[in-house]
């Protein structure tokens, strides 16, 4: 379940009381008139079942509430109650499935921004990535992939795609585009020392066997992309992270990025474009398994709003006669 707190004015209070009865999946709804400070007003609080979390925020936003005062959900770990489970019962859907989409919009909001944070961890990632081309370690190119943040963006930017949001298609391809030329960049640098102090061996890429795998692109890259990006669409949505481990490990974006850096301080530029294109086939992959997990989970969601809403229509009917 989800806590609800709402902080409104005080005349909108009964509002938001009646709209919080009226749906089936709120329940321990409690009020705290004039207690609230900034903004001033009165406290609502509730617990929402995820499946009406949706309905909940919608009937909040009709009544101007985000523009007076606010509205917070957070995630619940353990209820014992008996109402809450009957709202849990009650609400329509399935709680692991629903797509809370404030929640989805303000993860990946939070995921996608352009800052020394991101850049500092995918400057980090290429460099391991580098080491693991340099040193033919695949234990090391794994770890640049767990360590990448590259995933946060990319999934931003499905989402955007999806919900026509043009502020967060913004934020997460300036995430892209900034943060790579940055991470490659510096990581060239570091590939121009290692090579001045001759502390790399290797004399050309063609003889790693151990990391080659990396460059050599092909459908199977695709495949695993499109299967990647939907594993991790779907663990955001239903809030499994542990999932999203195994996402980081299955593509290779941060090590194309590493691989494709040292070929062209090596001056093998063929492996360089491979590595290259290994990069934009395995975004392309992710943000298209992720864009159409959402559109399908959004056009099912929909689809189970109108069969419910059709079964009620007739319950009605029948009831009236």
């Amino acid at each position: 379940m989800l806590h609800l707190r709402v902080i409104c004015p005080p005349e909108r209070t009964e509002e938001v009381l009646g709209a919080l009865e009226a749906e089936c999946g709120a329940t321990h709804i409690v009020v705290s008139r004039g207690i609230a400070i900034d903004p001033r007003g009165d406290v609502v609080q509730a617990d929402v079942a995820r499946e009406s979390a949706n309905d909940v925020i919608v009937a909040m936003q009709d009544l101007g509430i985000p523009e007076h005062g606010a509205v917070t959900l957070v995630p619940v770990e353990t209820v014992l109650s008996a109402a809450a489970r009957k709202a849990e019962h009650d609400a329509p859907g399935d709680g692991a499935e629903t797509v809370v989409w404030e929640e989805l919009l303000s993860r990946t909001r939070e995921e996608s921004t352009l800052n020394g944070l991101f850049v500092a961890f995918l400057t980090i990632a290429c460099l391991l990535a580098a080491i693991g081309v340099v040193t033919d370690s695949p234990v090391t190119i794994v770890g640049a992939m767990v360590v990448g943040p590259e995933f946060g963006p990319l999934a931003a930017l499905s989402v955007a795609l999806v919900r026509r949001d043009r502020k967060l298609r913004r934020r997460s391809i300036l995430a892209l585009v900034v943060a790579f030329p940055v991470a490659m960049g510096i990581t060239l640098l570091a590939t121009f020392v290692v090579k001045f102090f001759d502390w790399m061996d290797v004399t050309t890429l063609e003889s790693l066997h151990q990391v080659d795998f990396i460059y050599k692109v092909g459908p199977i890259s695709f495949v695993v992309a499109l299967l990647a990006g939907s594993a991790g669409m779907l663990a955001l949505i239903s809030a499994k992270s542990a999932a999203l481990v195994g996402v980081f490990i299955s593509v290779t974006t941060v090590p194309a990025a590493g691989f494709a850096v040292v070929a062209a301080a090596n001056g093998e530029w063929r492996i360089a474009g491979l590595s290259s294109l290994q990069l934009a086939v395995n975004m392309l992959g992710i943000v298209t398994a992720c864009t159409l997990v959402l559109w399908f989970k959004t056009r099912a969601d929909e689809e189970f709003a109108a069969a419910l809403k059709g079964i009620s229509g007739l319950i009605g009917d029948e009831k009236a006669r």
